[in-house]
């Protein structure tokens, strides 16, 4: 038989006072994930638990939640490791809890929409294809930001968007970086006017708490950085 795993979930109630745990006793078994517990503790014990999820390996980020304090795509974390402290799971904080472990991701994508993060073309673009040498600086410095699947980790372990709504959160900021540094890029003035104001990137107070909750290992604090000199020296074009 296998052992048995104690696991505390924040369930919703009506505000967000009434919101209480409610424990479960769940059979662990050998190579079960966080998702894995979740979905056997709705199959068989409370089929009225909300939560999310998707491709179950690790694309989409849609399972996301809080595992005993930490933000994690639950299809990716073991559930072995937690036998011996148990599993506290809750929702994704500075989203709008839709029911249980399941968040309204609207905020995030509002926030994501207004740094105009996709690609723009440059008015005289060549005709043929833009060659960007993989050696070249700039591959360099963007290769270690491209990877975000927009799962939101960083953006619910933002102290600053739980402290301004309006702040435009790390994955937004890091695509913005990525889409400035660019050269075919035609959008980068216009981008970083959206984005100087405490809302964008001087609201970042490099706290690095994005970067830790990042499942792909993205530094979306060190993209912020970048920006702000962005910044300086286009603002600096301006005045010279």
């Amino acid at each position: 038989m296998p052992d048995t795993l104690s696991v505390k979930i924040l369930r919703s109630g009506q505000s967000e006072s009434e919101s209480a745990f409610q424990q479960f006793e769940v059979p662990c078994e050998s190579r079960m994930s966080v998702l894995d517990v979740v979905t056997r503790i709705q199959s068989d014990l409370d089929p009225t638990l909300g939560f999310r999820y998707s491709c179950r390996a690790g694309m989409c980020g849609t399972c996301s939640m809080r595992v005993n304090g930490k933000n994690r795509w639950t299809c990716r974390t073991p559930a072995e490791s937690f036998r011996a402290q148990g599993l506290t799971l809750e929702p994704l904080s500075n989203y709008p809890v839709i029911r249980d472990l399941a968040v309204d991701m609207a905020p995030f994508f509002t926030s994501y929409r207004k740094v105009l993060p996709q690609f723009v073309p440059q008015d005289s673009a060549p005709a043929d294809f833009a060659r960007i040498p993989p050696d070249s600086k700039e591959r360099r410095e963007i290769n270690p930001h491209i990877e975000c699947i927009t799962c939101g980790n960083c953006f619910g372990a933002c102290s600053l968007v739980g402290t301004n709504p309006d702040y435009l959160g790390p994955a937004a900021l890091n695509r913005a970086f990525t889409a400035n540094r660019d050269s075919r890029d035609g959008a980068t003035a216009e981008r970083l006017d959206r984005l100087n104001s405490h809302d964008g990137v001087w609201g970042c107070h490099t706290q690095f708490n994005c970067t830790e909750a990042c499942p792909m290992g993205i530094s979306p604090t060190r993209a912020i950085q970048k920006l702000k000199r962005q910044q300086v020296r286009h603002a600096l074009r301006r005045i010279f």
